[in-house]
């Protein structure tokens, strides 16, 4: 059985470019970090660029929890066309003229997916069905039904309005847009529903992570800076931040008195005080160590992961 690494990682935060999957940039970064106890905190698809926060080390039993967190893209949705994935990555399955629809059906469309919604995730994305994920099942021919589940769209705005020719002549509008949403919202199928719900189709052509909790696009840098950080021996070697900093800038944060940390710590469910903030709690010590993520759990502190 192979020891636990004690080193104790942290977080990169990387502008992720297009035409890499999230699992590449975590290959790119393994080499990067000389570690395979790379991971990241939800997936961005190829076509898609922008931020992608990686775990290293311990800081990997952070993912789970950080990738529940609220997320902000921009991106181009295209009306008149609709693709086998709902975004430019797939072929076109229906071409409709799109030009001349008024500002107000837009905008109508676009308060019909916001707020608490249910949606219906792309066909072709990582969503297991049965313990197969459903893009194999389209990939080998099937017709695949996904349940809608619920997801919150806090804001879906639609900041101009182009219309232009596609490809292959067909008169579409483009949409610049802007989207905050829980995790687990598919902004393609947002694309996908406003065109359909136009009577005209739609998907993505482009789309750009802009924040996840509160890491935002100015903390990031590419893959090609990171690594100029890594081979200059003046740099400091690859940034990483830290544990603690970074349980700090995602979680409601918790001072815990010594004599309560020790106990924390060796799996007593100490009493914790009741924050307004829902989700899950870092508790330091009086030192400033970050001890572990925590939960209230009938005043007490439930332990999910420990850190120290």
């Amino acid at each position: 059985m192979k020891r636990q690494s004690t080193k104790p990682g942290g977080l990169v935060i990387v502008d992720k470019p297009s035409g890499f999957t999230s699992h590449d940039v975590v290959a790119k970064m393994r080499g990067m970090a000389r570690t395979r106890r790379v991971g990241h905190a939800g997936t961005l698809d190829p076509m898609a660029t922008g931020v992608l926060v990686l775990g290293l080390e311990r800081a990997t039993k952070l993912l789970g929890h950080l990738a529940l967190t609220e997320k902000e893209y921009v991106g181009t949705v295209r009306l008149g066309q609709t693709t086998v994935t709902d975004d430019a990555e797939g072929e076109i399955t229906a071409s409709t003229a799109a030009h001349g629809i008024a500002r107000e059906e837009i905008d109508a469309g676009v308060a019909k997916l916001s707020g608490a919604i249910m949606q219906v995730p792309s066909k072709v994305s990582a969503i297991k069905i049965d313990g197969k994920r459903s893009y194999k099942r389209v990939l080998d021919g099937e017709d695949v039904e996904i349940p809608a589940r619920p997801v919150t769209v806090s804001s879906f705005a639609v900041h101009s309005v182009h219309e232009t020719a596609a490809e292959d002549g067909t008169p579409v509008t483009d949409l610049l847009v802007s989207v905050v949403c829980s995790s687990g919202t598919y902004i393609r199928a947002l694309a996908r529903d406003l065109g359909a719900g136009l009577g005209v189709g739609g998907h993505l052509t482009a789309l750009r992570r802009t924040r996840v909790g509160p890491y935002k696009l100015d903390r990031a840098q590419t893959l090609e800076q990171l690594q100029a950080a890594v081979d200059d021996p003046e740099s400091g070697g690859l940034p990483v931040m830290p544990l603690g900093d970074a349980a700090d800038a995602a979680f409601t944060r918790w001072d815990v008195p010594e004599a309560q940390a020790r106990l924390l710590l060796n799996g007593a469910r100490i009493p914790m005080p009741h924050f307004e903030a829902d989700g899950p709690v870092a508790a330091f010590g009086p030192d400033g160590t970050f001890l572990a993520l925590v939960e209230n759990q009938g005043g007490r502190a439930k332990s999910l992961a420990v850190f120290a």
